[in-house]
C-alpha cells in the first residue's frame, strides 16, 4: 500500500510517497521550510502545497512533534501553542480532501526502528531519542509502544533537557563534538537510572554523524545509530501506525 508521509518538524516540513509494506520511499521528498510562526493554519497551507506537489489523493500519514491523542494535538514545544486542543487531523481532512492519521514524530519513527532498524527482533526495553530542534523519545517493551512520552521535557542541569542537548543547541551555540556529545551523555545517563533501557537509538538527522559524539557516550545500554535515516521513512512506513 502507499501513502503520503508528512513530518511536521521544527525548521522544515517534508512529504514523501512510501511504500508502507517496505518500509520505503517511492519518490524524492519535498521539502518547505515550516512557516513562523507555525500556527495550525500556516502550517496546514503548508502541508496543502506537499500534497499538491505530488498530486496526491490518498491517504496521508503526519508526524508530529508533540505529543497526540486520538487525533488532537496535547503539547506544543516547537510549534505555536494555538495548536494545543485542536483535532488536527480533521482540520488537515477538511483543507485537503485527504484522508489524514497524526502520530507523535518520534513514536511513527520508534515504530520504523522497530519493524525494519535497528530495533528490529529486539526485545525488552528500547529508548529511542531524535536529537534536532528539541528532543523527541519513544520508548517500547517487548515491540509495544508506551506513547507520547516527550522525555526530551525532564530537567537536567537546571534546565529542559532539550535546552541543554538539542542538535539544535549545538548549532546555535557552537559546541564542538566532544562538549554536545558529554551534553548527550549527561542525558542519557539521566534517562538510564530513570529506564534502564536494553537499547538505546539515536535518531535525527545527527543520527549520521554518530561517529562525531560515539566516544562520549559511557551508559551500561547497548547505544546505536538509527538506520531508517530518510524522512518520511522513518515516520510513515505503514498506513495507519
Amino acid at each position: 500500500m502507499e501513502i503520503l508521509g508528512i513530518d511536521v518538524g521544527g525548521s522544515g516540513i517534508k512529504g514523501a510517497i512510501v511504500d508502507t509494506v517496505k518500509g520505503e520511499l517511492i519518490t524524492e521528498r519535498y521539502r518547505i521550510p515550516t512557516p513562523k510562526p507555525a500556527t495550525p493554519d500556516a502550517v496546514i497551507e503548508t502541508i496543502e502545497a506537499i500534497i499538491n506537489n505530488f498530486d496526491w489523493h490518498g491517504p496521508v500519514g503526519c508526524g508530529f512533534p508533540a505529543a497526540v491523542k486520538n487525533e488532537i494535538v496535547k503539547t506544543a514545544s516547537n510549534i505555536d501553542h494555538s495548536w494545543i486542543g485542536i483535532n488536527a487531523s480533521a482540520r488537515i481532512e477538511k483543507k485537503t480532501g485527504c484522508p489524514t492519521h497524526l502520530v507523535n514524530d518520534v513514536d511513527a519513527a520508534g515504530i520504523a526502528e522497530a519493524e525494519f532498524g535497528a530495533g528490529k527482533d529486539r526485545y525488552g526495553t528500547i529508548f529511542m531519542a531524535a536529537f534536532g530542534t528539541g528532543i523527541g523519545t519513544a520508548v517500547f517493551h517487548n515491540q509495544q509502544l508506551v506513547p507520547n512520552t516527550e522525555l526530551g521535557h525532564i530537567p537536567l542541569n537546571g534546565m529542559v533537557a532539550e535546552d541543554y542537548a538539542a542538535n539544535s543547541i549545538r548549532e546555535n551555540e557552537g559546541l564542538c563534538w566532544k562538549t554536545w556529545g558529554r551534553r548527550v551523555n549527561e542525558y542519557l545517563q539521566l534517562i538510564e537510572s530513570l529506564l534502564w533501557p536494553d537499547l538505546i537509538i539515536i535518531g535525527g538527522g545527527v543520527s549520521k554523524k554518530f561517529n562525531e559524539f560515539e566516544s562520549y557516550i559511557n551508559v551500561e545500554s547497548t547505544v546505536v545509530p538509527a538506520e531508517s535515516r530518510q524522512p518520511c521513512r522513518n515516520y510513515w512506513f505503514r498506513a495507519g501506525c
